[in-house]
């Protein structure tokens, strides 16, 4: 997984609170195995009818904000069951980062593992994005390093747990994380058992 450290792109609005896992992507596409191609179901009850028509008006559709890397939610993002196929859909349709004041817990953890940065703002940030970017020209650049969101010469702040900022850096997830972090401790542990152990006929022996 490619690591993130600058998202610069489109911003869409998508001025709903309380979106959940099931909004994101409904429970009948989970026995897909594969990330690739999922999506095309993001959002899919607001984006087709019963038939599987498309319907018209939905935000990421429009072509003002079509392939926009970049979407400002409201408040409770990710709310709901842990499905980690909310995350790849987001990532598979081309969105690297989500804005909101606040994210579901579990859903926040997904998106660190997988490459989607979640940031939180200000209520009042969030909302002068959210009008900002109704015009259809709001670009917008976060830099994951600085912890900054600049836009039309401003630059904002924002605090993001540190393990999510590495794993989104490094393009790593939490193994990946584990192994930088105490990769010479755990050869070296692996080593000193080595020493210590053989193996006769699958019993350990002390040497």
């Amino acid at each position: 997984m490619p690591g993130l450290k600058i998202i610069e792109g489109k911003a869409a609005p998508l001025p709903i609170d309380n979106i959940d896992t099931d909004q994101i992507i409904p429970a009948q596409f989970l026995k897909i195995s594969k990330r690739e191609g999922l999506g095309r179901y993001l959002f899919y009850r607001w984006r087709y009818d019963d038939e599987g028509r498309p319907k018209e008006g939905f935000v990421l559709d429009d072509d003002r904000f079509r392939g926009a890397p970049i979407l400002i939610t409201g408040r409770n993002f990710g709310i709901g069951s842990s499905r980690e196929h909310a995350v790849w859909a987001l990532v598979d349709h081309g969105i690297k980062a989500v804005i909101s004041t606040s994210f579901g817990d579990i859903f926040y953890e997904n998106a660190a593992r997988n490459g989607l940065a979640c940031i939180k703002l200000s209520e009042d940030i969030v909302k002068e994005l959210l009008d900002r970017a109704s015009r259809g020209d709001l670009i917008l650049r976060i830099d994951l390093e600085r912890k900054v969101v600049e836009y039309e010469g401003k630059v904002v702040p924002f605090e993001m747990d540190e393990s999510a900022r590495k794993m989104l850096i490094l393009g790593l997830d939490e193994i990946g994380v584990t192994l930088q972090n105490y990769g010479e401790a755990i050869n070296a542990y692996e080593e000193m058992l080595g020493r210590r152990f053989s193996i006769n006929r699958g019993v350990f022996t002390t040497l």
